[in-house]
């Protein structure tokens, strides 16, 4: 019989909150967790190695990282999507709240911070804390306090709910110190598979609810950050939060079941399966966007000038792209990327946005359309 991980402790001013065991707890490795493993560290090598013979992973990892940005955003509530954030990145006007869009484009910058980050340091609490601050900055958000772990009580319930009638409530400030400096120990443990450490990582951090907000987002970082320190990606290809997002219901049951009743293996096995049909999910958007790329520059090799081919390029990064930008990106004059622009548009490479002519944008259709596929839940 599964056992609760944690305790429920009775506070004074009369509810009762949840302060989860230290990890890890005791695994039984039946043989479906086993395949999902498998399955699991398959899938991600896979990612990892294409990552690696991608011609420019560095292009392609900023759109992924944006959709995981937006993905993890819209959990939490925000709308903005994903076109609209990388068409106001390339400088077109995007009808879309400035707080919204905020919101996402600081969820790629704590990752953007995290990963230079862990050239210095460990993925640790501090980490953790830098990161918070870096999401939360300059948003509504800033009143939880960026980048300092709660002083005061919270919780998870539907709007208007109360500690008394909340669906979860995390650890007391009291006890929360001792349950983070538990979990900062597990993630430096080396004796578990990576992904079924993480998987049990990310529940606990869930668990622990360390901030007055942005918890969710933080505990998504987190799986990326880890993936990266350890070296299974080389890059932070993989967008977990589409799996948690087109499966959210799931996601939130499977989450509650393992405080409630001790059901770990089903969270790993969800978390697991997440794991690889993302990774296969993000193999088949890179290799389908970098031989679309490559079938436009040969179509556009022998037209005399580098311009159009160069933007084609820079197209894997951000299907959007304005002529102001792209004279920026390619340190030209405004006219000599206008005429690249207008030979991608009779090429059919880029439809016109908008109805501007200086300031008009313009965008490769065919690669926003890969990136905004819905998530692969199956193999």
């Amino acid at each position: 019989m599964p056992k609760r991980p944690g305790v429920y402790v009775r506070v004074p001013e009369g509810y009762s909150a949840f302060v989860p065991d230290p990890l890890p707890p005791q695994l039984v490795w039946s043989d479906p967790l086993l395949n999902a493993l498998s399955d699991a560290d398959r899938a991600i090598g896979r990612l990892a190695g294409e990552g690696r013979r991608l011609p420019n992973p560095h292009a392609l990892m900023r759109p992924f990282i944006t959709r995981e940005a937006v993905l993890s955003s819209r959990i939490e509530g925000t709308q903005a999507t994903l076109g609209e954030l990388l068409a106001a990145e390339a400088g077109a006007i995007v009808d879309r709240s400035p707080e919204d869009l905020q919101e996402v484009s600081n969820y790629v910058a704590a990752l953007e911070y995290g990963i230079q980050r862990l050239n210095a340091l460990p993925l640790s609490l501090r980490l953790v804390r830098e990161v918070h601050a870096k999401l939360l900055q300059g948003v509504q958000g800033e009143s939880a306090q960026p980048g300092r772990f709660r002083r005061s009580q919270n919780w998870i319930g539907t709007p208007g709910s109360t500690l008394q009638t909340a669906t979860y409530v995390a650890p007391p400030p009291g006890k929360m110190t001792a349950c983070l400096e538990a979990l900062e120990g597990f993630l430096q443990d080396r004796s578990l598979p990576p992904l079924a450490q993480i998987a049990l990582s990310h529940y606990q951090f869930e668990a622990i609810h360390p901030f007055l907000d942005g918890n969710g987002r933080v505990g998504r970082l987190l799986v990326v950050l880890f993936l990266v320190e350890r070296g299974i990606l080389p890059t932070p290809l993989l967008y977990l939060s589409a799996f948690f997002e087109a499966t959210r219901r799931d996601y939130y049951d499977r989450l509650l079941a393992v405080t409630e009743r001790g059901e770990w293996e089903a969270w790993l096995l969800y978390f697991l399966n997440g794991i690889a049909r993302q990774s296969e999910d993000a193999v088949d958007r890179a290799m389908r966007i970098t031989a679309l790329v490559d079938r436009w520059q040969g179509r556009l090799a022998g037209i005399g000038t580098k311009a159009p081919s160069l933007l084609a390029e820079r197209l894997a990064a951000n299907p959007y792209l304005t002529a102001k930008v792209a004279a920026q990106n390619l340190g030209v004059a405004f006219t000599t990327a206008d005429r690249a622009i207008r030979r991608l548009v009779d090429e059919g490479i880029l439809t016109p946005i908008g109805d501007g002519r200086r300031g008009r944008a313009y965008c490769a259709k065919a690669i926003l359309s890969i990136l905004e596929e819905p998530a692969k839940l199956t193999p």
